[in-house]
């Protein structure tokens, strides 16, 4: 499966669509495209993961980093859409607990209009 990632702001939000595998090879595109919303002013990011076959450490690592920088400046940092190999991955790694999921990214864009 080839990876796609698209980026848009809709109304003061960042709103990031992937498709395919995150691994060592394609997370820094997926950090490329979180980046310049920290730039920004936006209330916050949406991560839509529906798309996302697998992810490795790395996806993690970068989501992870996402997170931090969100917290950073007081922000929402949402992940949504998440099939059942990045769940468990995240699972794995306890950060199922740490991370805001929605099932789906109305949900997530309607909690963020909410602030």
């Amino acid at each position: 499966m080839s990876f796609k990632i698209k980026s848009k702001e809709k109304e003061n939000i960042g709103v990031i669509t992937v498709e395919g595998e995150v691994d060592m090879f394609t997370s820094p595109s997926l950090r490329d495209k979180l980046l310049p919303f920290f730039e920004k002013e936006v209330k916050g990011i949406i991560v839509n993961l529906k798309g996302v076959s697998f992810m490795d450490s790395s996806g993690i690592a970068t989501l992870v980093e996402g997170l931090q920088w969100s917290r950073k400046d007081d922000r929402q940092f949402i992940l949504t859409g998440l099939g059942e190999n990045v769940l468990n991955a995240l699972c794995l790694t306890k950060l199922d607990n740490v991370f805001n999921i929605k099932t789906n990214a109305d949900d997530a864009y309607k909690k963020l209009c909410e602030r």
